[in-house]
């Protein structure tokens, strides 16, 4: 199976591409090195697999159609595993054009594109920024969601729609996959658990917006990788999936964990609650076990214990 996974220099496209490839899936990698975060850590990313005889890179922009179309004319792909994205709420207000340019038309294209090259499967890495503050807890895929609380969870959401309704119009197979704030080795340099040990181990301070008391759904990388390899896998035709640890965890449980891997103490600085912050997260995992097996393994305690043990052997880098 030939596979097309955009945005595949990230962390996340990145660990999913090394599973691909130890399963011998031959695999297309489009992403355009955007400096979000710097490019170098995407280049480290992918440097194991650029002399795979089964891994291609194409350097480009998902939302350049002209391009994508001559690599799907080129390419022959029978599925699509589409994670690029713009990603970040907060950035996202302050410029919210480039998230509904990427997020949405760069979807659309994708989509259009599976449509005409009959790919057998569309996978939609969306988000569960989604859920806005939801009050049903924990949230189901079932869940109504159409109260968004900052642009780049609105253009996520969009993308969701316009992935639906290809499968509607088209009958193209389509999984849609909310992801629950994934973390682990190679993780995101600017979400919470890398800014957080790289602070905490150089003795600077930290900023904690809000009393630590937010909540979140930590998903260690691999446990998400083996739920979106199943999706790829098995035989669906439109479907929504949680994909996280199903255990909300509060800021600073999150704090004294890294502490405790890293051996340092933190000093704070507390900072009020940032608009479009999602007050919590906490995915209800229950039809992605029942219908991908789906099962995560690892624990806070256990997944920042290898984050750190990573982090400290790659810190130069960053």
């Amino acid at each position: 199976m030939r596979v097309l996974v955009t945005g595949g220099a990230g962390f996340i496209g990145s660990h999913f591409i090394h599973r691909l490839l130890l399963e011998n899936y031959d695999v297309i990698c489009v992403d355009n090195f955007n400096d979000f975060y710097s490019p170098k850590v995407k280049e480290l990313n992918i440097q194991p697999f650029s002399k795979k005889k089964n891994f291609t890179l194409y350097r480009g922009d998902i939302t350049d159609y002209g391009l994508m179309e001559k690599i799907f004319n080129k390419e022959n792909i029978h599925q699509v595993v589409h994670m690029a994205a713009r990603a970040g709420i907060r950035p996202s207000i302050q410029n919210p054009f480039i998230y509904q340019k990427v997020n949405v038309e760069g979807t659309l294209n994708m989509l259009e594109l599976s449509r005409k090259k009959k790919v057998s499967k569309f996978i939609l890495i969306s988000s569960s920024s989604v859920y806005g503050n939801n009050s049903k807890i924990p949230f189901s895929e079932n869940d109504p969601i159409s109260e968004p609380i900052s642009p780049y969870a609105a253009t996520k959401r969009s993308a969701e729609l316009l992935t639906y309704t290809y499968h509607h119009l088209y009958a193209l197979n389509t999984v849609i996959i909310r992801p629950f704030t994934v973390y682990g080795p190679s993780g995101r340099p600017d979400m919470a658990p890398f800014i957080f040990t790289k602070l905490i181990d150089s003795g600077k301070k930290i900023q904690r917006f809000g009393d630590g008391s937010t909540k979140r759904d930590y998903t260690y990388i691999d446990d998400f990788t083996d739920g979106t390899i199943a999706a790829l896998e098995k035989d669906l035709k439109f479907e929504i999936f949680n994909l996280g640890n199903s255990r909300a965890i509060k800021l600073n449980k999150l704090i004294t964990t890294i502490e405790s891997a890293l051996g340092k103490k933190a000093m704070i600085e507390e900072l009020p609650y940032q608009p479009g912050d999602m007050s919590l997260t906490y995915a209800d995992i229950s039809k992605a076990k029942k219908l991908l097996n789906y099962n995560p393994q690892i624990t806070l305690k256990d997944g920042i214990t290898r984050f750190v043990s990573w982090y400290k052997e790659y810190k130069k880098f960053y």
